[in-house]
């Protein structure tokens, strides 16, 4: 396995993925062939996360986030591949989080208004729970106001890589202690953690999320397909 690290400000300057608005059809074709649209709403609307909320109820076929600047995420279903490793990393971190007690893991359907205003949803998060004992029953129904303990982005092949590595950046810049970034198509895993420069795993076998999640160790091997 090799281990190298980057700067993660490095990050910054990437080109983005956002793309020029779109007419409804052709958003439709976009998303129906995996590409995350990008809609600027404001100033016409300034989207609340309540409305978010409803409208993601009524497009429960469609992932919808929200970023910093008010603008709305579509995204589409993920592929089959990528939904199997999903519900991998998603059975991984649940059982550890069950048997440890200490937090709460979410899956990809799991949404969080960050501090800078934006409303994501990782692929996988976890949360102490001395955090969400301090949010009230209503709160907890709704999107969590606050930035999960740790992250996981499993990056799909219609993403785009800086695209994700900014997200994770922005989830340490609003309190993350940990963020993995794992590309199935390189097999590589990003750790993020702050102050500290990315390090990048290749093709890992096990790798531990100590000390955020102590005695966490995730079985990559169960992601990777066989030589």
């Amino acid at each position: 396995m090799m281990r190298t690290t980057i700067s993660p400000w490095e990050h910054y300057g990437m080109a983005t993925t956002i793309q020029q608005p779109a007419t409804t059809r052709e958003s439709t074709r976009a998303i129906s062939h995996g590409v995350r649209i990008t809609l600027r709403l404001r100033p016409v609307i300034d989207l609340t996360s309540d409305q978010l909320l409803e409208l993601s109820s009524l497009n429960d076929d469609l992932q919808l986030e929200k970023s910093a600047h008010g603008e709305l995420i579509i995204t589409a279903p993920a592929g089959s591949d990528t939904s199997d490793r999903n519900a991998e990393i998603t059975f991984q971190l649940r059982g550890w989080a069950k048997r440890d007690g200490t937090g709460i893991s979410y899956d990809s359907s799991g949404g969080f208004i960050l501090p800078d205003g934006a409303i994501l949803a990782p692929d996988a998060a976890w949360v102490v729970k001395s955090r969400l004992e301090a949010l009230t029953p209503a709160q907890r129904e709704k999107y969590l106001p606050l930035c999960p303990d740790f992250v996981i982005e499993l990056r799909s092949p219609s993403d785009h890589l800086p695209a994700v590595q900014r997200k994770m950046l922005q989830y340490l810049a609003n309190g993350t202690r940990l963020g993995w970034l794992i590309d199935p198509s390189t097999q590589n895993v990003e750790i993020y953690r702050p102050n500290s420069p990315v390090e990048r795993l290749d093709r890992p076998d096990m790798v531990s999320a100590d000390p955020v999640l102590s005695g966490f160790t995730f079985d990559f091997r169960e992601l990777w397909p066989e030589p």
